[in-house]
């Protein structure tokens, strides 16, 4: 039984109508408002929505936490909904297609596999950069996304169709999270419960690691991999610690000409200085006022680059504004501030709640910056990017490009788009430079991407869209190309300079991550800036340069521009917003979305079953998906890849072009695919065939067990002791029944939340993950894969273990005596006999993910439950 019991609901007002909402602070008393925002939420979900019998503990629990600052306790967390896109979404049909598959074969219903919760599929990862600087690049590019990912689109349209609660949201209709600020957050929800309008807030798990975004309007929500959101939207619960929580506290306010990601930057650097891996984070404060919910949105969208599970603002009066900005009714407004209000959720700018640490940062101290030229949370001014380069940046030579040279200028994701201040900002840089002049180098490939349909719109009423076209920054898509990997072919003058010594590319972009090949395979460097200076580094053509103090360019007389002369003012800013912003837009704008001819013209099949094509290189059925996981693994383990630190998502699974030299252009190749046409990873996501050849292929990712020089993707198979893939080493060590270990440095597997980053690894027959430290959402996509996290001693690592491929590893992979934050003993034994005991932590946080562990990963732990009993629904 849940905590449905009338008398612990207490009415309110709002806009004239009775609501009721769960009085959860009448159990905590006083101590309820010393509790920060985010545990006042997630002990109100959880009192709510889990059985009675499971949740009395729950108020002592967190007064335990307000002493101490952190717990040990677990707390269920039922979200209300569910985002996903298009590539994580994919993969997750193809895993449920497979699993509707295997009840049907089983001889029970595909339809006892159906969403419990809604999930909303945004189709914003496959939008790239093809065309640009041209009036038609986004039809353009659009014809080009739906020619090359048909399939998976028709898969979607299959899921809308034959599950209730999918809901599709077609290519042009923006990024997730900036869809998700407009459109879907309603910030307090209500639904009639036994005829009572009963109110809770909005809460949401995303299968992208930027989902906090929406953090920015009140609404509570962190990223999670996609095995994850599968689970959640099957019923199997997500269970996590009472989190630590990090409270950020802001002063003052920011300087005229300052943004926002000015700011995101600074708090990546502050807090990844701090290390906040897996806690919250929360912003309190008198200069949270000072910020919109724009603005909020930036810094809450970088949560996953300074290692949080999520970054919130709490419900305030800049919430409110937003909402009715946007169109939303009155009553809802009302409905936001009286539950806030009645509940404790609403800001206060003065309170200190309890936190487990706090640092403060002010906001008037904040600079104009970069961050780069590999990691986000190297923050730079931004005029020292030249100092960011060993060796240094070579002098140009005269007919060669420059070392350093800017060759992507994107103005592209949610971080910085959904802000409409900050589209503003570049529109009127643009128009000063453009009356002066100035113009992007022709190597220097351009273009914008903003995350919401509804920006042509504004950024036209607001006169500022002409001269974003004039200088090559013309709209190429509604989605995330450059900031996910789709940038598109560089350009040719660049492209016929690659290898040449001396000569270091550079891309530059309004995104949140710049790793290594990331936004090209060919690119290693690259800098995140607001998108004005995205368009002075574009004008002037190279990162070796002070931007604030040397010229930009020269005018029509010969005269510098200076990036002062031409850097918008806050007055400017709000004028350029007031004069283009129009609530109507949004409307329209996602209507005409909804309904291009492109996506309603497209056929797709019907049925409880998708019926897979045996020819498709796109869409394949996952062996992965089984009742049953693995057998136990016997025997003494060998080290399928040995890597150092900081190996993120991207080096494991690449999202990036596919080449059709590669391993995974060659397969394609081999079964019909167009060499001049691969497509990306992220695309491909639904051929396991794929994904597991890309994995560990991006240069970066160096194996340590190989020398210095050995292809990326490659490992010593022993005893034989042969250099070959990792997927043939992986076939040998299969056929003789020999269990793998992977071994990493720290921060093992940051970045995306993308699940194949686990599920290529889980089919290269790898049992345990053991790590210097791991990821938060990795480190569950390990688990829901049936994959043992463990962690390093502190000191311990895989250089000061000096681990080479001939090494055997004596360690118990069987989950049976497993606990949360067990020890697990490890013995290496060299080839010379010597032996090296380590004492191993198991990283598992809650009993829920023992049992996925037993069972083998989600799918079979789901599969078992629906299989044994034929009368569940799922």
């Amino acid at each position: 039984m849940t905590l449905n019991d009338k008398a612990r609901w207490t009415g309110f007002e709002a806009a004239g109508e009775q609501f009721y909402r769960l009085d959860v602070a009448s159990l905590l008393g006083a101590d309820f408002r010393c509790l920060p925002h985010v545990l006042r939420i997630l002990f109100e979900n959880a009192m709510r929505s889990a059985p009675a019998e499971e949740t009395a503990h729950l108020p002592q629990a967190f007064r335990d936490w307000l002493a101490q600052g952190s717990s040990l306790v677990e707390i269920p967390f039922l979200p209300n909904r569910i985002m996903m896109h298009d590539t994580t979404c994919g993969p997750a049909l193809v895993d449920i297609a497979a699993m509707r598959d295997v009840l049907a074969e089983n001889g029970r219903d595909p339809d006892l596999l159906m969403p419990r919760i809604p999930v909303d599929v945004s189709t914003d990862h496959s939008s790239g950069v093809d065309v640009f600087a041209r009036p038609d690049a986004f039809q353009r590019n659009l014809e080009k996304e739906f020619a090359r990912n048909a399939e998976r689109y028709r898969l979607m349209k299959w899921a809308a169709a034959a599950m209730p609660g999918v809901r599709v949201h077609p290519p042009g209709s923006g990024i997730m999270h900036t869809i998700n600020l407009e459109r879907l957050s309603r910030v307090i929800v209500s639904e009639t419960h036994r005829g009572e309008r009963r109110a809770f807030p909005d809460a949401l798990l995303g299968t992208d690691s930027h989902t906090p975004t929406v953090n920015g309007l009140g609404v509570l929500g962190w990223g999670v991999g996609g095995l994850e959101a599968e689970g959640a939207l099957f019923g199997v619960p997500v269970v996590l610690r009472i989190p630590n929580v990090i409270g950020v506290k802001l002063t003052g306010r920011l300087r005229d000409g300052v943004l926002a990601t000015d700011l995101a930057l600074e708090v990546t650097r502050a807090l990844r200085a701090i290390g906040v891996t897996g806690d919250f984070v929360e912003f309190f404060g008198p200069g949270v006022r000072s910020l919109s919910v724009g603005e909020r949105a930036a810094i809450a969208n970088m949560a996953p680059e300074y290692g949080a599970s999520t970054g919130y603002f709490p419900i305030d009066d800049k919430a409110l504004a937003y909402l009715a900005r946007i169109g939303r009714p009155p009553e809802d407004c009302a409905l936001v501030e009286a539950y806030a209000r009645a509940s404790g959720l609403w800001f206060d700018a003065e309170a200190e709640p309890r936190f487990t640490q706090t640092t403060a940062i002010d906001l008037n101290a904040i600079e104009a910056s970069v961050a780069g030229p590999r990691r986000p949370q190297d923050r730079l001014t931004a005029g020292s990017t030249r100092s960011a380069f060993t060796p240094a940046l070579r002098p140009a030579r005269k007919g060669a490009l420059p070392d350093g040279a800017v060759v992507i200028a994107a103005i592209t994701s949610c971080t910085n788009t959904s802000d409409a201040s900050m589209l503003a900002a570049a529109g009127i840089l643009a128009g000063k430079a453009r009356a002066r002049g100035l113009l992007p180098p022709a190597h220097v490939k351009t273009s914008l991407a903003p995350g919401s349909p509804t920006a042509e719109r504004f950024l036209r009423r607001a006169g500022l869209l002409d001269d974003l076209e004039g200088l090559g920054f013309g709209i190429v898509g509604y989605g995330c190309t450059t900031c996910i990997g789709n940038s598109g072919a560089l350009l040719d003058v660049v492209r016929n300079e690659l290898g040449r010594e001396g000569f270091r590319p550079v891309a530059v972009l309004s995104g949140n991550r710049n790793f290594p090949g990331r936004v090209h395979p060919d690119l290693e460097n690259g800098f995140l800036a607001s998108p004005p200076l995205v368009i002075a580094f574009a004008l002037a053509g190279t990162v070796n340069i002070d931007i604030a103090r040397e010229p930009l360019g020269f005018d029509r007389a010969g005269e510098p521009v200076m990036l002062g002369e031409i850097w918008p003012t806050g007055a400017e800013i709000d004028e350029a917003v007031a004069s283009g912003w129009d609530m109507a837009d949004f409307d329209a704008a996602y209507q005409e979305a909804a309904t291009r001819p492109l996506w309603i013209d497209l056929d797709a099949p019907s049925g409880p079953q998708f019926p897979w094509n045996p020819a498709s290189t796109y869409l394949r059925k996952p062996p992965f998906v089984r009742p049953q996981g693995l057998p136990a693994a016997e025997g003494h383990a060998r080290p399928l890849i040995v890597l150092g630190d900081d190996v993120t998502t991207d080096h494991i699974s690449p999202a990036n072009q596919i080449r059709p030299d590669s391993p995974a252009g060659q397969h394609i190749i081999a079964g019909g695919g167009d060499p001049a046409d691969l497509n990306v990873f992220a695309s491909r996501r639904g051929n396991f065939e794929v994904m597991v050849r890309g994995a560990f292929t991006n240069r970066m990712a160096v194996n340590r067990l190989l020398p210095a020089d050995a292809p990326a993707g490659f490992t010593r198979h022993e005893p034989s002791g042969e250099i070959v893939p990792l997927t043939e080493a992986a076939e040998r060590y299969a056929s003789e029944s020999t269990p793998l270990v992977l071994v990493a440095g720290e921060r093992y597997g940051m970045g995306s939340s993308r699940d194949w980053a686990a599920k290529a690894v889980a089919l290269l027959g790898v049992r345990a993950v053991i790590a210097a430290s791991i990821e938060r959402i990795h480190r569950t996509n390990l688990i829901g894969m049936g994959i043992l996290p463990l962690l390093l001693p502190e000191g311990v690592d895989p250089g000061t273990l000096a681990i080479g491929s001939a090494d055997l590893f004596a360690v118990d992979l069987r989950p049976d005596h497993l606990m949360p934050r067990c020890t697990v003993p490890l013995t290496l034994i060299r080839p010379s006999g010597e032996t090296v005991a380590i004492a191993l932590r198991a990283a598992i946080e809650t009993s829920l993910e023992i049992t996925l562990l037993k069972s083998g990963g989600l799918i079979p732990h789901v599969l078992g439950g629906l299989l044994e009993d034929a009368g569940s629904r799922i």
